[in-house]
């Protein structure tokens, strides 16, 4: 059989009907069909595999694949097409799940997708060319899942969608390197169509998953979240072709589970590329804690699997250089994560490797977990963090969807691993040093605030005492009261600019401090300076000039007030 030209078949016919427009309804479309007969296929397996005749499945009889579509002379037209849209997305989108998790699967999917096909006629041409797999052959199956992958990395110029499609030669890569045992907790947070999840299940079934015990240790191991309805279709039909019966894949937002992370939720293992640039809601935001609160998706999510690793944990994930640098909350963030994780490498990527959904700089995070989630960590668990930096194949100007990135050029990456040495791609920080560094010459700068806010204190509890014997001044004394007053206005003046000074001191120690956690460093080791792309240069020059003038503007409008006022 032919998958891929079964598969080229149903786009074409789809094309001519329509209610389908464009590339990522199509795809939606082809998904819930495709993972009801492949849930009816596995449904029929089950049921030849229990001796006792007691398996039943959760999909209603009258909408199993067999019932309805199996046969190439079923129903058709109009009457398909109410059949869909009035009994079969209505019912099973509402379908009782009383504690039953395959039930759930096929609830979550009806609820969060759609038949758009309006041809009764063209919808059976389809359901037709579906018959032609038979996913019941080993041999159909096997071809299917590369089919599948091929489709997945469509969503790559599927409208928006291409955010959750991570190309799979990152995806093996990351998996080889972090390398999941049976038996760990896996999860990746924001599994998109489940790329991650199904590397790591191929890549432990490598090692070894011959019983039926060591089959469902591996069905009990890997978990993920996805919040949106294709892709979260699309990632348990992925897992499914991947032979796990019951993914457990929530169909939620896995940013609001931070709160409640309890020690059973930990797990061993993180394989995510989480989305960035999002813009989180205040609600979402409101669920961590005060100093970490953003609308930065991709901090959110570092934020969350450092706090869903167990002690011992290991991660590798996928951030954009922007998760690397910049001050305040971010730069708290990436203090937490060095103080608890041992960041240990970062390999930076081509800013081409996700085209044509992003264009940014993008870098894998390899850590593990030092502290335990129940204490604090005063010692940084990260000392040194080594980078290497992913070359282009010799001749390419970047990747496309034409061209994207293979495994096999990650061998230089797997080579130097185990046998580091800095290199014109490869260099390390001192990580320790940078902050002892840091810390001594932000101390200053600190004691001089501490020094500030005690000369403060001091002149508010001086207007404090002025002001009480203000209040006992005979009104007949003008004179007296006016001396008070004008006292009173000085000591406040003073207040004023000592708060100015304090807070400057503040910003200056701080902005000192947290440079030590930029992580965005460049490779000092190049033989060629690499000046970047000109028009990004003046926009990062444009920027930094303008934040420079606001906050001299500030400074000096307050210490011009502060004057004004002594």
């Amino acid at each position: 059989m032919n998958v891929s030209a079964v598969i080229k078949s149903i786009r074409n016919i789809m094309r001519q009907d329509k209610g389908v427009n464009g590339d990522a309804q199509r795809l939606e479309q082809m998904g819930w069909m495709l993972f009801l007969k492949i849930f009816d296929a596995k449904d029929e397996e089950l049921e030849d595999m229990d001796e006792t005749g007691e398996y039943v499945s959760p999909i209603p009889k009258e909408y199993q694949w067999r019932n309805w579509a199996a046969n190439d002379e079923g129903i058709t037209g109009d009457e398909l097409i109410t059949f869909i849209d009035r009994k079969l997305f209505p019912d099973l989108s509402n379908l009782k799940i009383q504690d039953n998790k395959r039930a759930v699967l096929v609830r979550d999917v009806f609820r969060g997708n759609n038949n758009y096909m309006k041809s009764g006629q063209l919808f059976r041409q389809v359901v037709n060319e579906l018959n032609k797999i038979d996913f019941h052959a080993s041999k159909d199956r096997h071809v299917f899942g590369q089919v599948y992958e091929t489709i997945l990395k469509e969503l790559q110029s599927a409208g928006s969608s291409g955010e959750f499609y991570t190309p799979r030669a990152v995806t093996e890569f990351m998996t080889q390197t972090i390398d999941p045992k049976l038996g760990e907790r896996i999860l990746d947070p924001a599994c998109g169509t489940g790329g991650f999840l199904t590397a790591a299940i191929e890549h432990i079934r490598k090692s070894g998953v011959e019983n039926l015990e060591q089959r469902q240790q591996l069905q009990n191991s890997v978990h993920g979240f996805e919040l949106k309805p294709l892709p979260h279709m699309l990632a348990v039909t992925n897992l499914i072709l991947h032979d796990i019966e019951v993914p457990d894949i929530a169909y939620e937002d896995s940013l609001l589970r931070n709160q409640s992370i309890k020690p059973k939720n930990r797990v061993d293992v993180i394989l995510a590329n989480p989305p960035f640039g999002g813009n989180i809601d205040d609600a979402t935001a409101a669920t961590f804690p005060v100093g970490f609160r953003t609308k930065e998706s991709a901090d959110l999510f570092l934020v969350m699997m450092v706090n869903y690793l167990k002690q011992g944990g290991r991660a590798a994930i996928v951030l954009p250089d922007g998760s690397l640098t910049g001050d305040g909350i971010k730069a708290r963030i990436r203090e937490m994560l060095l103080r608890n994780c041992n960041l240990h490498t970062i390999v930076r990527l081509p800013n081409s490797v996700f085209k044509p959904y992003a264009s940014v700089s993008t870098n894998l995070l390899f850590f593990e977990r030092v502290s335990s989630p129940s204490e604090e960590q005063e010692e940084f668990a990260t000392k040194e963090i080594w980078y290497y930096e992913h070359q282009l194949p010799e001749g390419s100007k970047g990747y496309s969807m034409t061209n994207p990135i293979k495994l096999e050029e990650f061998e230089v990456e797997k080579v130097w691993w185990n046998n580091r040495n800095e290199s014109e791609t490869a260099w390390k920080i001192n990580l320790s040093e940078i902050i002892e560094k840091a810390i001594e010459n932000a101390k200053p700068h600190y004691e001089k605030e501490k020094e500030l806010k005690r000369e403060a204190y001091s002149l508010k509890e001086k207007i404090s005492v002025e002001k009480t014997v203000l209040k006992e001044i005979d009104k007949n004394q003008t004179t007296k009261i006016e001396k008070k007053q004008e006292k009173i206005k000085q000591l406040e003046s003073s207040l004023q600019v000592t708060e100015t000074q304090s807070r400057i001191e503040k910003q200056t120690a701080d902005s000192i401090y947290y440079a030590a956690f930029d992580l965005d460093i460049k490779n000092p080791n190049k033989v060629e300076e690499d000046l970047g792309d000109p028009v990004k240069m003046l926009e990062k020059l444009h920027k930094a000039e303008t934040d420079m003038e606001a906050l001299q503007t500030t400074i000096l409008e307050q210490l011009k007030s502060a004057i004004q006022n002594s």
